[in-house]
């Protein structure tokens, strides 16, 4: 029978175990990142940087959500769904001058993957081609780009007879296999290798880089809310995130077979395939290059040149002044210091 002396010498017994343990870890930081669009190789950092378990490290519990046709990040992290999204600046800046205080932390993408893909016989040399043409535009906020270019060319795109018509496109190649419009939109990552998938030869294709016109404005970049900025705390967790997601990225771009099988782990639609995946993650891993400053520096000047680009509009510009405040470095620089 246990006497209350054995039973507490029993009990210290257990504790003294219990402390060779160590002190309980602390609770991971939840953090919600919304996604501009659905699971693919163009994310590939983030789902390699969960994979990896760069997140965790961090003391960070990532969630990552898939975007879609129907998702809009602006509106998920205006209602609260997102402490992060991931969005191109065209979209991210007339947001905010609409009222939602997006602010850009981080940008990943340093270069564009836009461009125009015209059928060669629709013999389309040069931009000052296009006129008399169907275009296929993206919209929901991936038009601004484009309508910016066509102010720069001055050819018109609305009124009864405009320069150029433009065909508003799904998110598909069909209008230019279909012959319904001359050129499409297209990413270097996606859309011009689905209509090589589709049987198209590159000989049979003539492209237009934003990149290469002067007109290109910068795409994936992580935007928090300007509240989330004013709480050091909230600060620091994104400055976490980043450096871990930067962390991601370059990994990403070293493995690529590693990160385009991880990728696939994560498309729970099961619609991805690894040669397009592929395709894909040598496409983006060109993209990043964080320069001296290192991945995920946003570059004042390229910000600048979004800028202007967006209010070149004669008409319709995309923002109508010089936005403040749209961009900061104190979360990049915290993450710097980690």
């Amino acid at each position: 029978m246990k006497t209350l002396a054995s039973a507490v010498l029993l009990a210290a017994t257990a504790l003294t175990g219990l402390a060779g343990w160590g002190a309980p870890a602390a609770a991971a930081d939840p953090l919600t990142l919304q996604l501009k669009w659905v699971t693919q190789a163009q994310f590939a950092g983030y789902y390699v940087a969960a994979a990896k378990g760069f997140y965790k490290d961090a003391g960070l519990d990532v969630t990552i959500k898939a975007g879609g046709p129907d998702i809009n990040p602006t509106q998920v992290i205006a209602a609260g769904g997102a402490d992060v999204i991931v969005d191109w600046m065209p979209s991210a800046l007339a947001s905010r001058e609409k009222g939602v205080p997006l602010v850009n932390i981080a940008q990943m993408f340093q270069k564009s993957g836009m461009m125009l893909t015209c059928r060669k016989d629709a013999n389309i040399k040069d931009p000052k081609d296009f006129k008399g043409h169907t275009l296929g535009v993206w919209f929901s906020g991936n038009e601004y780009p484009f309508l910016s270019w066509m102010s720069k060319l001055g050819y018109s795109t609305s009124g009864s007879s405009p320069d150029v018509k433009v065909l508003k496109q799904g998110f598909n190649v069909d209008p230019l296999l279909q012959k319904q419009a001359s050129c499409i939109s297209t990413m270097t990552y996606n859309e011009y290798w689905q209509l090589i998938e589709a049987g198209m030869k590159a000989d049979e294709l003539t492209v237009f880089k934003y990149q290469d016109q002067g007109v290109a404005t910068l795409e994936d970049g992580l935007y928090a809310t300007e509240k989330a900025l004013a709480d050091p705390k909230v600060v620091e967790k994104l400055a976490k995130f980043v450096k871990a997601s930067a962390k991601g990225w370059e990994y990403a771009a070293k493995n690529q077979a590693e990160a385009v099988k991880v990728v696939l782990e994560n498309d729970t639609t099961g619609a991805q395939t690894e040669e397009h995946q592929t395709t894909m993650m040598q496409e983006v891993a060109k993209l990043i290059d964080g320069g001296a400053k290192g991945t995920g520096y946003l570059d004042p000047a390229d910000f600048n040149r979004t800028v202007d680009i967006l209010m070149s509009g004669a008409s319709t510009p995309v923002i109508s002044k010089k936005p403040e405040g749209a961009y900061s470095h104190a979360v990049f620089d915290a993450a710097a210091k980690l």
